[in-house]
């Protein structure tokens, strides 16, 4: 590791334009614009890219509450571009450096506001990025349409990216589930604004970005989309949200920010982030990924021997269970699945969730016994 890296990984930021050949620094700020870092970095390096660019607001003046008082808005030299001709090569420039890096199962994600985001979802189209689902966020507390002449501004939209239309990218299915009452996840979602203590300030007590966005909406997608230890780039990185959630949820993060004040807070605001203690990371199992069982294997381990008895959760039919496997009902034969389908006139049958063991108090599924199972297999 060379100087330059061994100084990022003990201070957490790079300084600017330092020269650095193409390693992959984990858990730091590289400070500098976010072509340019991104250029820096290895290719198909990296798991997942949250993107907050630019909105190129295009806001014509200064905009009054009703009272008087001027509206904090984005008026900020680094949203301001001279044509939307301009804005569209930026986006072409740094989505072509985001899909150098990205890993070819890793995602994408971007969000933006109607200023911007359609713009961005057909460069993505261009650039061969394959979309998955735009998701809205609905705020809860939306900033007011002061003036009266247009809709309140109540949502962003978020596109969520593979890098094509084979890639196997890792989405938390069932943690998703869990997440939401155990129903789908829906592609809306209704979540507050940043404000309140979660807001960063600046030393003159004033709110430190005009657009940091709120911690639970990261927390959600980086549980989405990441596996404890992924690596996640913020190439837009601001106040520092996507490293607060990143090293909350254990995975590794990499910053990049052009401004030195952003630099400043955002460091100083996840180093003060306790990550989850690593029991707590886990999320729910989809059991596409767990291990196959065939039924055979619990008959042969003694864990159901052949000649048991297995009733339906309503014990309106039983079934018998032979040596090789397979289990007899009256006239019906073959495996759990086929059995139970044909039982209930049914096209499928879930064997495993459908047939139970009776025990002394209860019955017990075949699921639970197959969990028994890999667990001491495993």
């Amino acid at each position: 590791m060379n100087l330059v890296a061994r100084i990022a990984e003990r201070h957490g930021t790079l300084a600017p334009n330092a020269p650095c050949p193409r390693i992959l620094p984990f858990n730091v700020i590289l400070q500098g614009d976010c072509i340019a870092e991104m250029a820096r970095l290895p290719d198909k390096s990296v798991d997942m890219i949250f993107a907050d660019p630019p909105y190129n607001l295009q806001l014509g003046g200064d905009l009054f509450r009703p009272e008087g008082g001027r509206v904090d808005a984005v008026d900020n030299d680094w949203d301001k571009f001279d044509s939307l001709t301009t804005y569209d090569n930026f986006t072409r420039d740094w989505l072509e450096q985001a899909r150098r890096v990205l890993k070819d199962d890793g995602t994408i994600w971007v969000i933006g506001s109607y200023h911007n985001i359609y713009r961005v979802g057909a460069l993505l189209q261009d650039a061969d990025f394959w979309i998955l689902n735009d998701i809205v966020w609905r705020k809860t507390n939306p900033m007011p349409n002061f003036r009266g002449t247009r809709f309140t501004n109540a949502h962003e939209t978020l596109i969520w990216c593979a890098k094509d239309e084979k890639a196997r990218y890792t989405f938390n299915y069932r943690a998703m589930k869990a997440l939401n009452d155990d129903l789908q996840m829906r592609s809306d979602w209704v979540l507050p604004i940043c404000a309140g203590a979660e807001r960063v300030k600046g030393v003159d007590g004033h709110k430190a970005h005009p657009t940091q966005k709120p911690e639970a909406l990261l927390y959600r997608i980086l549980l989405a989309c990441t596996k404890p230890g992924d690596v996640v780039l913020d190439p837009f990185f601001g106040t520092g949200t996507t490293g607060a959630v990143a090293r909350r949820l254990g995975r590794r993060w990499i910053g990049i920010e052009r401004e030195s004040a952003y630099v400043k807070v955002a460091r100083e605001r996840i180093d003060s982030t306790l990550p989850l203690d690593e029991s707590a990371m886990l999320t729910v199992t989809d059991k596409r990924d767990q291990p196959r069982v065939a039924f055979g294997l619990l008959v042969e381990a003694g864990l159901v021997p052949a000649g048991t008895t297995l009733l339906d959760s309503k014990r309106r039919w039983s079934a018998s269970v032979r040596a090789d496997g397979s289990i007899c009902s009256g006239t019906h034969s073959g495996s759990i699945h086929k059995v139970g389908a044909a039982l209930q006139g049914a096209p499928s049958c879930n064997g495993w969730t459908f047939w139970h063991v009776s025990g002394k108090a209860a019955l017990t599924p075949l699921d639970a016994i197959r969990q028994d199972y890999l667990a001491q297999s495993g």
